[in-house]
C-alpha cells in the first residue's frame, strides 16, 4: 500500500498528523493508496517555505521563469501517456477523456509561457510637463489552488503555471480522493529546475484547506468545486483578505431547436451529457427541445445512452468509467429514484447497464423525458451520467427556462438558423456559450467565465483574467529636475 508524502520546501515530508484517507480505484473498488490529511502546522510549514522563497523567484526575469515552464511542458509531453493513466487509476475515466484533459492542461501551460508578454504595462509620457506615467504589473506572493477531484491534471494546471510565470510562490492542495496527478506535478517541476519552495502540496480536507484560508502570508485563493464549498470558499477567504476566484457548480442546458441538424446534434450531447460520467461543471445536463424535435430527439437520444459501454477507463472498448465513490454513486442512484416519483419518464435506466458482478462504482446514462423545469432532477446538480429532456414550444420560453437556473456556467443551442443562435447568445444568461457545440470549454487564452451561482468573485481562471488575478498593479508618476 502506498503512503503519499506532502512536498515541502523541495522535497518530500511524510504526514505527521496522524490522519489518513484512502484513495480509490474506483474501477475496482479498491483502496491504491493512502494520502496523509495535514493539520495547521503542516499548513504553516507550507506556505512559510512559499513564503521563504518568493523574493528570490519574483526578482528572477520572466524570461527565465518561463524557460523553467517551457521545460515543465517538455516533460508533460513527453509523460503524457503515463499521467492519462494515473488519471484513469485515480478517477476511472476513460484514457481518452483522461488524455484529452492533460492536452487541455498543457495548452494552459503554453499560454503561460507567453508571461514576459502578457505581464507587460503601459506607459504615457508627460501627461503633465515633464511627468510621465507608467503601469507595471507584479507578482502577488504565496497563492493558493484547491483543486477538485474530477480533472486531477488539468485543473491545478488552469492555476500554478500562470501564477508561477507571473512570479508568485504557490501551495497546491489537490483534492484527497484524487491527489497522485498533483503528486507527479512536483517531482516534474522539480525536474524542470524550479527552485526549492516556489510551489509546495499539502494533501488534506477541511482542516488544511481553513489553515491556508486564514494564513496571514496567503495573497490569494483559486478554488474549483461544488457551490456550497465555493461560497464558503469565498466568504472565509475574502473575510480573511485574500483576493478569491471561487469556480462553483452548474446545471447546464442544451437546447435543441426543430431545425438541429439531429445526426450531429445526438453525440454531441451525449459526449457533454456522458463524457467524464457526467462528473464536470461543463457537463450537459438538461436539454430543452423546442417545437416538435422531442419526438424525433428523444428516442434517438435514449438509443444512443443505451449503447454506450460501460467499464474500466483502461479498456479501449469503454465509453464511459465508474463515478469517483460508492456514496456519490448512491447519490445518483437516489437523484434517479427521485425523478421517477417526481413522475418524469425514465426512457433510458442507467442503473441496468451494469453487470452485476462488478465491483466498481458504475452508474450507466440515463435519460429522462417530459421533465418539468420544477423538478429536482430540473434544478440540482447530479454531477453524474443523468440527463433529462424539457420540452417547450417556443425559443423563447427555452431561454426562459434557461435563464431561471440559479446556475450560470454554459448553455448551448443547436440550430442551423442564424437568427436564434443570435438571439441565445444575446437573451442567455450563462458565461460559457455554445452554437452546435456541446461542451463549450474555453481554449486557454480565454477565461473559464461561469455566472451567477457557478462563480464567485471578479477575475476568472485561465486567460488574461488569470494574468490579472495573480498580478498587482502599479501605477508611477515620475518627474526628474
Amino acid at each position: 500500500m502506498r503512503t503519499l508524502h506532502h512536498f515541502i520546501d523541495g522535497k518530500p515530508v511524510p504526514g505527521n498528523g496522524g490522519r489518513f484517507g484512502d484513495v480509490f480505484n474506483p474501477a475496482l473498488g479498491e483502496v491504491a493508496a493512502r494520502v496523509p490529511f495535514a493539520q495547521g502546522a503542516e499548513v504553516d510549514r507550507a506556505v512559510e517555505a512559499a513564503r521563504r522563497a518568493f523574493p528570490e523567484w519574483a526578482g528572477t526575469s520572466p524570461l527565465r521563469r518561463a524557460r523553467v515552464l517551457f521545460k515543465f511542458k517538455e516533460l508533460l509531453d513527453r509523460h503524457a501517456d503515463a499521467l492519462a493513466a494515473l488519471i484513469t487509476a485515480e478517477h476511472g475515466k476513460v484514457l481518452s477523456d483522461a488524455r484529452g484533459s492533460v492536452t487541455r492542461g498543457i495548452e494552459v501551460v503554453e499560454f503561460a509561457c507567453g508571461m514576459p508578454t502578457l505581464m507587460m504595462g503601459n506607459v504615457v509620457e508627460d501627461t503633465a510637463r515633464g511627468i510621465d506615467s507608467e503601469l507595471i504589473r507584479v507578482p502577488l506572493g504565496v497563492v493558493v489552488g484547491i483543486c477538485p477531484f474530477n480533472f486531477p491534471a488539468m485543473i491545478p494546471l488552469w492555476m500554478f503555471p500562470i501564477a508561477l510565470t507571473a512570479g508568485n510562490a504557490f501551495v497546491l492542495k489537490p483534492s484527497e480522493r484524487t491527489p497522485l496527478s498533483a503528486v507527479r506535478f512536483a517531482d516534474l517541476l522539480t525536474e524542470a529546475g524550479l527552485p526549492a519552495g516556489v510551489l509546495n502540496l499539502v494533501h488534506g480536507v477541511k482542516e488544511a484547506v481553513d489553515a491556508l484560508l486564514a494564513h496571514p502570508a496567503v495573497k490569494a485563493v483559486s478554488f474549483v468545486g461544488s457551490a456550497p464549498v465555493a461560497q464558503y470558499i469565498y466568504q472565509t477567504a475574502a473575510a480573511h483578505g485574500k483576493r478569491v476566484q471561487a469556480l462553483a457548480g452548474a446545471k447546464n442546458h442544451l437546447i435543441v431547436m426543430p431545425d438541429a441538424d439531429l445526426e450531429r446534434t445526438v453525440p454531441a450531447i451525449i459526449s457533454s451529457a456522458f463524457g467524464n460520467a457526467g462528473e464536470r461543471c461543463l457537463a450537459g445536463s438538461v436539454v430543452v427541445a423546442v417545437g416538435d424535435v422531442a419526438d424525433r430527439f428523444v428516442p434517438l437520444l435514449a438509443a444512443a445512452a443505451a449503447k454506450l459501454h460501460v467499464g474500466v477507463g483502461w479498456d479501449s472498448a469503454t465509453e464511459m468509467g465508474p463515478v469517483i465513490r460508492p456514496n456519490h454513486r448512491r447519490r445518483i442512484l437516489d437523484f434517479i429514484e427521485r425523478g421517477t416519483q417526481e413522475g418524469a419518464h425514465l426512457v433510458c435506466d442507467g442503473r441496468a447497464q451494469v453487470p452485476r458482478d462488478e465491483t466498481g462504482f458504475f452508474v450507466g446514462a440515463t435519460v429522462f423525458d417530459h421533465v418539468r423545469p420544477e423538478m429536482t432532477i430540473a434544478q440540482e446538480e447530479i454531477f453524474g451520467p443523468v440527463l433529462g429532456v424539457i420540452r417547450v414550444a417556443t425559443l423563447d420560453e427555452a431561454l426562459q427556462v434557461v435563464n431561471r437556473s440559479r446556475y450560470g456556467n454554459m448553455a448551448c443551442i443547436f440550430t442551423a438558423s442564424g437568427k436564434a443562435a443570435r438571439e441565445f447568445r444575446v437573451r442567455v444568461e450563462a458565461g460559457m456559450l455554445g452554437i452546435n457545440i456541446g461542451v463549450a470549454a474555453p481554449i486557454a487564452f480565454f477565461p473559464f467565465t461561469g455566472w451567477k451561482g457557478s462563480f464567485y468573485g471578479d477575475l476568472h481562471a485561465t486567460g488574461k483574467d488569470a494574468v490579472e488575478f495573480y498580478t498587482e498593479k502599479k501605477v508611477v508618476t515620475s518627474r526628474w529636475f
